[in-house]
């Protein structure tokens, strides 16, 4: 029973590595395959419609969030004293 428990042990824990282990190389194959693909694309001399959809929804995110931190500011200027010597 002894040599069983450790043959278990370690072939759950041989099995979970394996299967993290495949899992991520799947993972990582389709992270390469979409990221290649954004590549060609950025590269083409005329952008795909889904390209450029997906650029102006970055860059609308990336004013939005540029005008919020603005607002942030200024509102913690606005009631912060100002300090006085």
């Amino acid at each position: 029973m002894e040599g069983f428990g450790r043959a278990a042990f370690f072939g759950l824990c041989f099995g979970l590595l394996w299967g993290i282990g495949c899992s991520l190389a799947i993972m990582y194959s389709l992270f390469l395959t979409g990221y290649r693909r954004a590549i060609k694309d950025s590269l083409k001399q005329v952008k795909p419609p889904r390209y450029t959809q997906m650029l102006e929804k970055i860059l609308a995110k990336r004013a939005e969030t540029k005008a919020r931190k603005k607002a942030a500011r200024a509102s913690e200027a606005a009631q912060t004293p100002a300090e006085s010597e």
